[in-house]
């Protein structure tokens, strides 16, 4: 493609308030990256706001932006970054933008919990999508009706989302692969030492502190069988035999990569997803007991006070 190059392209990235800067620099750098190897600026971006004044990342930077949204300029995706919260000023705004930008038939993409704010505009409607783990469970419960993965990233027709952080650097290499092939996204995943490429098929890690990578594959088809079914948890002979083993080798796998039975890390996955739904919804906490396989509100409570020292309750009076 490099006789007769095409047109080079331009993104846009739309940055609301508290949005994860370790996402955006991952995403631009990768461009960056391609342009230095291909020596020219094939590759071009710009950022927006609301109204086009600066915005505070997640890490405390004020970054300055080039536009505000409704005077953007024609791009051939735009990329909203959000971080630690999808409520921020000016987001009508965003919305309506998004709304406007979507019925000219415009590329739309999301970085790490950008995916909520797409699906908020309707943007969302009959794609496949992903969003970073963190935001899944509370994303499926509003939003049931759309296929929410638990892959690094998705691309769907001209809808584009990623979990986050590293998994920019993999949206955007699926996307310079396009423009270039193999050999221009093996040299920038050189670039930035990215020692594997990731598939749009690799799924995201499960959870904190859930690296399950070199263990026994028979343990992970366990562990997500379990965060398949957490509002109508199996029961040990379902999970063993869905699993090709018996109860009790799986009851020793457990013990010996996770130092905990099966029914202990069953009840730990189900509480850290109620604590999710807590703090990204406003469900009823018996609501949230019930969507993660709770029949009774007392024995919920009192599971969550042993597993965070807090009751479900005090999860809604916090801010993080």
């Amino acid at each position: 493609m490099i006789e007769g190059m095409a047109p080079g392209r331009q993104f846009a990235f739309l940055l609301v308030d508290r949005f994860s800067m370790f996402s955006l620099s991952a995403a631009i750098d990768t461009f960056r990256s391609a342009n230095r190897l291909l020596e020219r600026e094939f590759y071009s971006w710009t950022t927006v706001s609301a109204d086009g004044e600066a915005i505070m990342a997640s890490n405390g930077l004020p970054i300055k932006v080039d536009y505000a949204i409704s005077d953007l300029p024609a791009a051939d995706i735009l990329f909203v970054c959000v971080g630690l919260t999808t409520e921020f000023p000016g987001k009508s705004k965003v919305l309506a933008a998004l709304r406007s930008w979507g019925r000219r038939g415009g590329g739309l993409g999301a970085l790490a919990a950008g995916s909520l704010l797409l699906a908020e505009a309707g943007q969302l409607e009959e794609r496949r999508c992903t969003i970073h783990w963190e935001n899944r469970a509370g994303f499926r419960e509003r939003f049931p009706d759309i296929e929410c993965t638990g892959n690094v990233y998705e691309i769907d027709r001209n809808r584009y989302t990623c979990a986050g952080v590293t998994t920019s650097i993999d949206l955007m290499l699926e996307i310079i692969r396009a423009d270039f092939g193999n050999w221009l996204v093996n040299e920038v995943a050189n670039q930035f030492q990215h020692e594997r490429i990731r598939s749009a098929v690799d799924r995201q890690r499960i959870g904190p502190e859930r690296d399950l990578a070199g263990k026994s594959e028979k343990l992970r088809i366990a562990v997500e069988l379990m965060a398949e079914y957490l509002d109508e948890p199996l029961s040990s002979g379902e999970i063993a035999a869905k699993a090709g083993l018996s109860v009790r080798q799986v009851e020793r796998l457990f013990l010996r990569h996770l130092g905990m039975t099966p029914s202990r890390y069953y009840m730990r996955l189900r509480l850290e997803r109620a604590r999710e739904l807590l703090r990204q919804t406003n469900m009823p906490i018996l609501d949230v007991a019930i969507a993660t396989g709770f029949t009774s509100h007392s024995y919920f409570a009192q599971s969550y006070r042993l597993q965070f020292g807090r009751p479900p309750s005090d999860e809604r009076r916090s801010t993080w």
